[in-house]
């Protein structure tokens, strides 16, 4: 089953292989301690906090690596 935006961020961080495109793209964000309060949250639900958006994080970019990381799940 492909990641949408609609999965939760423990569930991509349950994945090695996705772990590792992430770490591409934002160094350390598997070592971050603010991630224990992240992981039952959608990535929808992410991008609409203002960190996200303070962060220069947007939908186009979370849209860009989940292709990345499902590109490697088939």
């Amino acid at each position: 089953m492909a990641y949408t935006l609609d999965t939760t961020v423990g569930t991509i961080m349950d994945d090695t292989n996705a772990v590792k495109i992430l770490e591409k793209y934002v160094p350390g964000i598997s070592k971050n301690p603010m991630l224990g309060l992240a992981k039952g949250m959608t990535l929808k639900s992410l991008l609409a906090m203002p960190q996200a958006k303070q962060a220069g994080i947007t939908e186009d970019m979370v849209k860009k690596v989940l292709a990345e990381i499902n590109a490697i799940k088939k």
